[in-house]
């Protein structure tokens, strides 16, 4: 990525995107979180988008409404977190109130809080610590209890960041039983970034 950083938080329109422009927009912003512990950032290199209620890989599909779905029905840049596998993904809300879509943070390249974000991997390879969207949450603090703000004020924000010189896309990661929406063109990265998850499985389509 190029270019001067400009760290000034997103306005809300930002967040007005088509889904699909606003998940290769996010790429190279910067995306920052605030704890008791100290502040923790990392510029977004990788994202998929999840388009609900027609999206087989979506929690929304078919306008699926759950108490764990329903900020996905609410304003563009909300923060929609949820847990797999014990660990919490972060999601940025898109479409619109009442259109539940939503956009997933794959992966961040470290900037700030270095120290902090090692300590919480325990590990010292840089490049493995945010390279995975569990991976990410637990280096930067992002919890259940962001579930609901807006990204347009701390603790949890994205700011603007940098330019990618180039953008890569390909199917998503994990949604083998989502029929044809398996195949779907919805992740992008961005090309050369060492930091992207499963870098050895990707297939560069930029």
């Amino acid at each position: 990525m190029t270019g001067k950083t400009n760290h000034s938080i997103l306005p809300v329109d930002f967040y007005e995107q088509p889904t699909l422009e606003l998940a290769k927009s996010l790429l190279g912003c910067l995306l920052v979180k605030e704890t008791a512990a100290g502040t923790a950032s990392g510029f977004i290199v990788e994202t998929e988008a999840y388009i609900g209620p027609l999206d087989r890989a979506a929690h929304s599909f078919g306008n699926r409404r759950t108490k764990r779905t329903e900020v996905m029905f609410g304003k563009s840049g909300l923060i929609y977190t949820y847990v797999m596998h014990t660990h919490t993904l972060v999601n940025v809300v898109s479409g619109g109130i009442e259109n539940p879509e939503a956009i997933l943070i794959r992966a961040v390249e470290p900037y700030s809080g270095l120290k902090l974000m090692q300590e919480r991997r325990g590990i010292a390879d840089i490049r493995k610590w945010t390279d995975g969207p569990g991976k990410l949450t637990k280096a930067l603090g992002i919890t259940m209890e962001d579930y609901g703000r807006s990204f347009t004020s701390p603790p949890l924000y994205l700011a603007a960041g940098k330019q990618p010189e180039h953008i890569s896309s390909g199917p998503r990661i994990g949604i083998d039983n989502a029929g044809e929406a398996k195949d779907y063109s919805w992740r992008f990265w961005v090309t050369g970034s060492p930091f992207i998850s499963r870098r050895k499985k990707l297939i560069n389509k930029g």
